[in-house]
């Protein structure tokens, strides 16, 4: 009798924490769109958002208490295993869009980073 052996498929994710500070002197609202990647910068490759948390998807709005730090969560499709920095990009038909560029990689794919709009 042969023996199959198990094929482990493995999925990596990047998960991105993410910061935004409002502004003292006014209520502030934020959210994402569908159309938000992190782009390999040594390729061709674009990771997909996949999941978030704690923000609302396009065209609904969230809400960020002013002065204060509001926390959201982002996942992201994996990038390739030679990706050594990526960029964080909010494409969107408007400005105000969420930007950061340059992020290193690390051996956890889990950051945390800060946004300004």
């Amino acid at each position: 009798m042969r023996q199959l052996q198990a094929e482990t498929v493995e999925e990596k994710q990047v998960i991105l924490h993410c910061c935004y500070k409002s502004q003292n002197f006014m209520e502030e609202k934020i959210r994402i769109w569908s159309s938000t990647y992190l782009i390999d910068r040594n390729s061709d490759h674009i990771s997909k958002l996949i999941h978030f948390e704690n923000i609302s998807l396009f065209p609904a709005w969230t809400d960020v208490p002013q002065g204060k730090e509001y926390w959201f969560t982002l996942v992201f499709a994996g990038l390739p295993k030679d990706c050594k920095v990526f960029d964080f990009i909010e494409l969107i038909p408007q400005n105000g869009g969420f930007f950061e560029e340059g992020i290193s990689r690390n051996g956890s794919d889990v950051y945390k980073i800060k946004l300004d709009l």
